[in-house]
């Protein structure tokens, strides 16, 4: 997994040359933004999933932010946000918006594409679709983070698991082999 996140990875040179995250200048040189260790990458997955659930205005530079903020890897958060595009956008939203009406009682409406484009019914929207948001964001954030410390663990005791066999096996044949066998 970690060797895959660092063939797909953007460099720091190309995070440094974005337009969208200059304005974060010399703070992007803080080593801990790069670095593929547990919990920066399972922050990092919080982040972006958390963010990808937010209105979809400036999502790379929040994402970027918050990054910054908690020193968490940077190019994940700010890739994961990408996973709200404009062919998931209406489907995440229009669950989020279900979720929203869910927790306030509030019955909600058909996703009928002529409401949904009348800008006289969003401020009715609104409310439902932003505490949704929230809501969905944080699960997701919650989910991503306790996934990957989970995966990444679980790998961790896999490779250890597996030196330890390996070193068994040459111990148990090295005990096996007669000792002028090992001289040569």
């Amino acid at each position: 997994m970690k060797k895959w996140l660092k063939r797909v990875m953007p460099t720091p040179n190309a995070i440094h040359e974005n337009r969208c995250l200059g304005i974060f200048g010399k703070l992007l040189h803080d080593p801990n933004l790069w670095h593929l260790n547990r919990h920066s990458v399972a922050g990092a997955f919080a982040v972006g999933l958390f963010v990808m659930y937010l209105p979809p205005v400036g999502h790379v530079l929040i994402a970027g932010g918050l990054a910054i903020y908690l020193r968490v890897n940077l190019p994940i958060a700010v890739t994961l946000v990408w996973i709200s595009n404009p062919v998931t956008i209406p489907p995440m939203f229009y669950f989020a918006y279900l979720v929203g009406c869910w927790i306030l009682g509030i019955p909600p409406a058909g996703f009928k594409v002529h409401f949904w484009l009348d800008w006289h019914n969003w401020l009715a929207v609104l409310s439902p679709l932003l505490l949704g948001s929230l809501i969905c964001g944080t699960v997701c954030a919650l989910l991503g983070y306790v996934t990957i410390q989970v995966l990444w663990r679980w790998k961790l005791m896999r490779q250890i698991r597996r030196r330890k066999e390996r070193y068994r096996a040459i111990s148990a044949s090295r005990l096996r082999t007669p000792s002028s066998n090992r001289q040569m």
